[in-house]
């Protein structure tokens, strides 16, 4: 699942470099529970979890179905 988030992941971050950001792929565990840390601009912006929830965690859950979760880790 792993190497699926990855190819996702790769879609996504030409968005956010955009912005000056970009995301850091830390742990996906066996129970689909994907582990991410945004660096650069969206690091300390007060709307990356909502960002997160609404952009990553939707794309990611619709497409790999083992996806349960996306969680924020922060630096």
């Amino acid at each position: 699942m792993r190497e699926l988030v990855e190819k996702i992941l790769e879609r996504v971050r030409p968005h956010l470099l955009v912005d000056g950001a970009d995301i850091e792929l830390i742990d996906v565990s066996e129970d689909g529970v994907v582990k991410l840390r945004l660096t650069g601009g969206c690091c300390n912006c007060p709307f990356s979890q909502m960002a997160l929830h609404a952009g990553l965690e939707s794309t990611l859950k619709d497409s790999i179905s083992g996806v349960k979760s996306v969680e924020l880790v922060r630096a």
